[in-house]
């Protein structure tokens, strides 16, 4: 059992750390980490979803081939024999307002490859790790949320327990990427190039170009979709049906509860 009593101080000290007088955020942030430490106190894997695009889409809203790489590490952790409790980290928040807010924060995110948020999901998998020593933390990031994902890792050159799985990172982030063992990149689908991963500009162009109009068709059609819908990049797809993606994937979890035991 967790001291719960010591857990809060600790987070309300790192809340008090990460934003100083903002008592609103210190607390919306001490609330969220004692809940969700609450959620995995029987569990074996915390597995943590960072959304690509804006990072705001929840797992419903997300593209399929999204979804089912959640789908898939959740039930490899579970033919492996051990209990996950899957959740999502949001570095945006799902309004335009919020994606304007935060565009900078993507810019420099781009170019620098540095996140805000990423300071603050680091400082709440410290604490996790410090507090439950038999649980794996498991991060799952597609395309932007690949580069997120890895900027998390790089703040966490010394917790044992934290993985991720990093798929079609995003071309601009490569330059700040580091790979350790605790990191599976997967940086094309085994079935087409990755335009996204590989600089392909014109066709990366062409789709985005074209999305608005594909868009407002469906508008008009009054079948609305979402933006992300309305973007088709051949290549860039990482469906749990595709060998190269599954096969890899479940000899990394495996691996994560091998060398555990070997411990």
């Amino acid at each position: 059992m967790i001291n719960e009593k010591a857990l809060q101080n600790e987070a309300s000290e790192i809340a008090r750390e990460l934003y100083g007088p903002r008592s609103g955020a210190r607390t919306k942030f001490t609330g969220r980490l004692l809940e969700l430490c609450k959620q995995v106190q029987d569990k074996d894997v915390l597995v943590i979803h960072n959304p690509g695009g804006w990072g705001s889409s929840r797992l419903d809203r997300c593209l399929e081939w999204e979804r089912s790489i959640v789908e898939g590490v959740k039930s490899t952790v579970e033919r492996l024999g051990y209990s996950p409790f899957i959740t999502q980290y949001f570095r945006s928040g799902d309004s335009l307002w919020a994606h304007l807010r935060d565009s900078k924060d993507q810019v420099t995110a781009f170019f620098q490859g540095h996140y805000s948020q990423a300071k603050i999901l680091a400082a709440e998998l410290k604490l996790i790790d410090r507090h439950f020593d038999d649980l794996k933390v498991v991060m799952v990031g597609v395309s932007q949320g690949a580069g997120f994902t890895n900027a998390v890792m790089r703040q966490l050159d010394d917790v044992n327990d934290v993985y991720s799985i990093e798929l079609g990172t995003l071309f601009l982030h490569l330059r700040h990427r580091r790979l350790t063992t605790h990191t599976l990149a997967i940086d094309g689908n085994g079935e087409l190039p990755d335009p996204i991963v590989h600089r392909n500009l014109w066709l990366g162009t062409r789709v985005y170009t074209t999305a608005p109009l594909r868009w407002l068709k469906y508008q008009l059609m009054r079948k609305p979709r979402s933006f992300t819908r309305c973007i088709d990049l051949p290549g860039h797809d990482y469906n749990w049906d595709y060998p190269a993606v599954k096969q890899k994937i479940e000899v990394f979890i495996g691996n994560i509860f091998d060398s555990k035991s070997r411990r």
